[in-house]
């Protein structure tokens, strides 16, 4: 079980972060965390209005609860504080900790809402901006990434081949209405432009996320927080198979850490180690891999489109 933590704002790298530290030391489990590295503009995020099914979704994951007023607010009636410069020593003390560290991004709506219809240009100066401050950070160079709302485009897969990681996790798996896999044969792949071959291997999100099961309707039942960890561990039940799971710093790391805390010991009984993508890589760098074209879908419980797991031809 690949435990892979996205931090999207000033106040989870500040809170979320140090409580997801010690949960998982508690347990003797790994894990990677992909940090924000540039300003929060939380409060942009207030633009998808607009969009099909993002209501529904707020009414359903408490936003305001989950990421406070103050957070909202950054960008719109406050300014964004700098979390790679406010809160560098917050994140040295994760890989102080023994945990993997990478990017998520350099500014997160910025990029979720944007990286799909802009220029290669653009996509590279901003993953360039984000590894040049986490190498300021961290003293050394990152060496993988996790995509903002699983956002990217050609030149930003592109751009991971040329940085020189051998893996990332910018994309998700197809799942249906009931959170299973739409094809168990899914996971790790490489990716093709329709010109070429990407070096790099992909591992993508193989279960859906908190925020995406939360109050729905599955089979007949409710999902809510007295239910959602045997939801999601009747998913991972038999450990037939590797799989990976996005959290977040501000909803398991803070306000849901009772459930993660289930999430840990449910699948740490069913058989699973709890790992970085580091050591994933290191289980799967020799297979044979499938080679998927990058494309984009939509996933249960999740509005908009995003980077999912195409058709895999024989590499």
């Amino acid at each position: 079980m690949v435990l892979k933590i996205d931090v999207d704002t000033y106040r989870g790298t500040r809170e979320g972060v140090p409580n997801l530290v010690r949960m998982l030391k508690a347990h003797n489990a790994g894990a990677t965390f992909l940090f924000s590295l540039g300003p929060d503009h939380t409060g942009w995020a207030m633009r998808r209005a607009l969009r099909p099914g993002f209501f529904s979704k707020v009414s359903r994951t408490s936003v305001v609860e989950h990421y406070g007023f103050k957070t909202l607010m950054y960008g719109v009636l406050l300014p964004g504080p700098d979390i790679g410069k406010d809160c560098a020593a917050d994140m040295r003390a994760v890989q102080d900790a023994g945990f993997e560290c990478g990017i998520h991004t350099w500014d997160h709506v910025l990029w979720q809402d944007n990286v799909a219809r802009r220029d290669a240009g653009w996509a590279t100066s901003m993953m360039r901006k984000a590894a040049n401050r986490f190498t300021q950070v961290f003293g050394q160079a990152p060496r993988t990434h996790g995509a903002a709302g699983w956002q990217m485009n050609n030149a930003a897969f592109h751009e991971h081949d040329t940085a020189g990681y051998a893996y990332a996790s910018d994309g998700r798996c197809v799942l249906k209405e009931n959170g299973q896999l739409a094809n168990p044969a899914d996971g790790p792949h490489r990716l093709s432009d329709g010109a070429q071959v990407l070096k790099h291997i992909q591992m993508p999100t193989t279960l859906p996320t908190l925020d995406e099961v939360l109050g729905c309707e599955v089979d007949g039942v409710t999902i809510g927080t007295g239910n959602i960890a045997a939801f999601l561990l009747k998913l991972t039940e038999g450990a037939t198979r590797d799989h990976v799971y996005t959290l977040h710093a501000e909803l398991e790391g803070q306000k849901l850490a009772p459930i993660f805390e289930q999430l840990l010991a449910g699948w740490q009984a069913q058989g699973y180690q709890l790992a970085s993508m580091a050591d994933y890589h290191q289980k799967i760098q020799d297979l044979p891999m499938p080679v998927c074209p990058i494309t984009w879908g939509e996933l249960p419980g999740r509005s908009g489109q995003l980077i999912i797991q195409g058709p895999a031809r024989a590499e």
